[in-house]
């Protein structure tokens, strides 16, 4: 199905209500679904959660909008209901931290690959590397806390071993910077930014929720330092998107967005029911962008083709294993280090950051502490405790 954003109507906003046992149904299986279908789970998430975050700042700045808007963000907070409860009890919130991170690693590792502009595609394979360290690290405590193998929620998809250490992620915040996108940009090259951006700040979020609730030392570390980089990655991603869009430009973009990841999610889906959920709220996210179509046209009086090109969708992203390309980037970039906007050797690293790491690392780094001594492989502590309870009997 070939979809125009500036043509396909969808389903008008007034038709889009949903009741509770729509939005709370049966969740995924942690073992039975294909690791992919809750790596679109957690992604949809964190767009529907940025979305809300924009339409309310164009709420706060667009007196002639408030309606539209109030209307729009409530049927998207339902469906980011719907999305995010399909995460289900089986999950420990450790083994969801596990698939935020793999997430983060597979979808990262496409967006660098589909990126047009080199300068940009360098920011995702540097921040990529990050993300990819964290996973190693969160096994290491998923391993030490629950016995359990990272592997049943990866399904085999993403390496689990270090890249750049975390200990070394913690920059300056003058050094997380990148230079913006211009007017010119692909249609691509925003919504790879804003893709990234909502994915982030949604793993921010639930680390910063998750983290206190942990009794273990180590974790509640863990969880604060990450956290912390996440923020610095919200700040790297955000800062690639244009700062002279206008809030209801942003908002145009930001459906746009939502039409092609739903679009993609649903050519790719294996379980049929979840399938059925990405088609409707695409059909859903065509009707919001009717609704944004019509205010940037009455209130700015501006075509919308300015912004979205002649409305075809780029090239979606592929839900499948870059664990080549991954691997490539680790044994090429991992020693890249960041001097304002700008990549650079490890030697020429910002002196600022060098400074602050001082700081946040002088009792330690819980990311080198919980991962020391510890190296993946197949199995569990309890696995390994049975074995040699086998040997010394």
């Amino acid at each position: 199905m070939t979809i125009n954003l500036l043509q396909d109507k969808g389903v008008p906003l007034s038709r889009q209500g949903m009741s509770w046992k729509d939005m709370v149904g049966k969740p995924i299986s942690k073992l039975d679904d294909d690791a992919f279908t809750r790596v679109r789970a957690i992604l949809m998430n964190g767009l529907e959660l940025d979305s809300l975050r924009t339409k309310q700042v164009a709420l706060r700045c667009n007196a002639d909008a408030r309606v539209q808007l109030a209307q729009l963000m409530r049927v998207e907070q339902h469906q980011a209901t719907t999305i995010n409860w399909l995460i289900g009890a089986d999950h420990s919130p450790l083994e969801t931290t596990i698939g935020y991170e793999q997430t983060a690693i597979e979808v990262t590792a496409c967006v660098a690959q589909l990126e047009p502009d080199p300068y940009l595609a360098q920011g995702y394979r540097y921040a990529l590397l990050e993300d990819f360290d964290h996973l190693y690290r969160y096994s290491a405590l998923l391993d030490r806390l629950e016995g359990k193998d990272a592997n049943n929620i990866t399904q085999g998809y993403t390496d689990i071993v270090p890249a750049r250490p975390t200990s070394e992620h913690h920059r300056a915040p003058e050094h997380d910077l990148l230079e913006p996108y211009g007017p010119g940009a692909a249609l691509a090259t925003k919504l790879h930014a804003l893709t990234l951006t909502g994915g982030e700040y949604q793993t921010h979020d639930y680390y910063m929720n998750i983290g206190p609730l942990f009794a273990d030392p180590v974790a509640r570390q863990l969880y604060a330092e990450i956290a912390s980089v996440e923020s610095q990655h919200i700040v790297h991603y955000g800062s690639m998107l244009n700062p002279h869009e206008t809030p209801l430009e942003k908002l145009l973009v930001s459906e746009a967005c939502e039409v092609w990841n739903y679009a993609g999610c649903a050519a790719q889906e294996t379980n049929p029911r979840i399938r059925a959920i990405w088609e409707r709220f695409l059909d859903y996210e065509l009707g919001h962008l009717q609704v944004a179509l019509q205010l940037f046209k009455d209130l700015e009086r501006r075509d919308p083709a300015e912004v979205l090109g002649d409305g075809l969708l780029p090239r979606f992203i592929e839900f499948q294993s870059q664990r080549g390309f991954v691997r490539h980037v680790v044994e090429t970039e991992t020693q890249l280090r960041k001097d304002g906007t700008q990549f650079v050797d490890q030697a020429q690293e910002g002196e600022t950051s060098l400074a602050y790491r001082s700081v946040v690392n002088a009792a330690g780094s819980p990311s080198t502490n919980v991962s020391a001594t510890w190296t993946w492989a197949p199995g569990t502590e309890l696995t390994r405790g049975a074995e040699a309870f086998k040997r010394v009997a």
